[in-house]
């Protein structure tokens, strides 16, 4: 089949007239890296796809996948040819043009262990792919290039997500010739062919970032820049966004002000509030003792109280008991997962030989309500005898603890939790709970990693053919509640994503919690 794409597949009919402008958004910690095979948290994950142009994008404030640098793409009828045609004239923001070679070496180097990026998983359908992640290849042998305009990728099997994959940050398109030329500071020095260009960073102060004149999508962005500014304290962030001096508070509204915000007069202008395909989980490191027991982190499932810790996010979310969120297909409504018990969780920790507890550590980001939600974790901790002391850490380190093996016993993921990057159950398990996400520099901080449900991933991702849709959900939610009996994770909660922006920002809500891109830059205007 070939799908074309339409002129200006990013305009949205904008509500009310827009102006063009600047706007101020703010963060509590500073951005981590800003190279598109590296970068993974929700932070930076707007902004590298604001940055950076790839074969696939989405409708704004949706998850349906659209052509963007690709004019057209035909599947081949068995699913194992992609060929995309590629727009002519697109250029870098170094003056180049863009061309089929830069879409190779980028997927090349998100996928080589040499860079240490956590997406390489997501492309593991691709021929050529275990030889190159293995490291005995330079690239892939499924991607070919036989003119500037076109690319053709060859798979291995089926790949039902394929499109999705076109269409994530580590899909973005790099020049190579920048990447080789910045080197390790190339996630500082960030060159692509996105809507915005990068003006300025100085570090723990502020990025600036500027409208893309040569942009190939028309009307698109709609503000001429957004200045990020970091070490903002959510409450002060807030406040300043009350009086008008930040546009959008990027760690959302803090527990403390919620209900005042609420129920005050300018709400319905200022506060978006929608579902989110999330989890909020604690990872327990499967590495570490006494954690590689079964029985300890089954035990540690049974202690957590997340009645207690969704009052303290304002009830702005529901407990969860699997990996998958609610709204993804494959979840398993039937599934029951570990009540609140702590009398079982004391029995199973005797029976794993530590009847009087044991010491470990909780890391968790310092961003308000991650350190009391980290302290009432503790608490039902101790109420089962295990001693945690809490790190509470900037999210970049927390991140780095994670991806490094043996480093951290357990997580509270808030503040960095699961958004999904697309809607497929298949995402909630290869970076975070599989084999691939299980390495340096990863986001499977539980260092799981389990054959045997690899394999049936595979052989679910392989159902590539719409008329299983149903077979295929239900494949993924039994992956998902065999994977519970292991518990590397205690899922805690399914929280709603709540944004607020200041009376001045234009455009539906859907763009400011955008399911792809958590804030759509490209798409949000100032009204006038």
């Amino acid at each position: 089949m070939t799908r074309t794409a339409l002129a200006g597949f990013l305009a949205l009919v904008p509500l009310g007239a827009q102006a063009a402008g600047d706007i101020v958004v703010t963060y509590k910690d500073d951005i981590a890296t800003l190279d598109p095979a590296i970068g993974y948290d929700w932070q930076n994950w707007s902004m590298i796809k604001s940055l950076y142009s790839r074969l696939m994008d989405y409708k704004p404030g949706t998850a349906e996948p659209v052509p963007s640098l690709a004019e057209s793409f035909d599947v081949a009828p068995d699913g194992l040819t992609y060929t995309f045609k590629i727009r002519k004239g697109v250029k870098f923001s170094n003056g180049r043009e863009l061309v089929a070679g830069d879409v190779k070496y980028s997927i090349e180097r998100a996928v080589n262990p040499k860079t240490q990026g956590p997406g390489a998983g997501f492309f593991g359908a691709i021929a050529g792919f275990d030889a190159l992640s293995g490291g005995t290849a330079e690239g892939l042998s499924g991607i070919e290039t036989p003119d500037d305009y076109t690319v053709v990728f060859k798979l291995s099997r089926p790949d039902a997500t394929f499109l999705h994959v076109m269409a994530i940050n580590f899909a973005s398109i790099v020049p190579k010739e920048a990447v080789e030329a910045a080197g390790a500071d190339f996630g500082k020095q960030p060159v692509g062919s996105g809507a915005f260009t990068l003006k300025e960073w100085v570090i723990g102060q502020r990025l600036v970032f500027e409208k893309n004149p040569n942009f190939y999508v028309p009307d698109t962005p709609k503000i001429d820049s957004f200045t990020v500014e970091v070490g903002q304290e959510p409450l002060v962030a807030l406040l300043r966004l009350q009086k008008g001096e930040v546009d959008i508070a990027g760690d959302g509204i803090p527990p403390a002000k919620f209900l005042e915000m609420k129920d005050g007069p300018d709400a319905a202008d200022m506060i978006v509030d929608g579902d989110q395909l999330q989890t909020g989980y604690i990872t327990l490191n499967v590495k570490v003792k006494p954690l590689d027991d079964v029985k300890v982190r089954q035990a540690l499932n049974h202690a957590i109280n997340k009645e207690r810790i969704t009052r303290i996010v304002n009830g702005r979310a529901t407990p969860a008991n699997q990996p998958l969120p609610p709204l993804m297909p494959g979840y398993d409504k039937s599934y029951t997962g570990y009540a609140y018990d702590v009398e079982k969780a004391k029995a199973l920790l005797a029976e794993a030989g530590l009847a009087d507890g044991f010491e470990t550590v909780l890391y968790a980001s310092s961003t308000d309500p991650n350190p009391r939600i980290a302290q009432a974790i503790q608490q039902d901790l101790a109420a089962i005898g295990v001693k945690a002391e809490i790190k509470a850490l900037a999210n970049a380190n927390v991140i780095a603890a994670g991806g490094t093996e043996g480093e951290a016993p357990m997580i509270w993921s808030g503040g960095m939790a699961w958004i999904a990057d697309f809607p497929d159950p298949s995402n909630f398990y290869g970076p975070i709970l599989g084999c691939a996400g299980a390495t340096t520099g990863g986001w499977n901080w539980s260092w799981y990693c389990n054959k045997d449900i690899d394999a049936r991933a595979i052989a679910a991702d392989s159902m590539s053919d719409p008329a299983k849709a149903e077979e295929r959900a239900k494949a993924w939610g039994s992956i998902f509640t065999d994977i519970m009996a292991d518990a590397p994770w205690i899922p805690v909660f399914n929280e709603r994503r709540v944004v607020a922006k200041s009376k001045r920002m234009g455009g539906p809500g859907e763009i400011y919690i955008d399911p792809t891109r958590v804030i759509n830059y490209d798409a949000i205007f100032v009204k006038e």
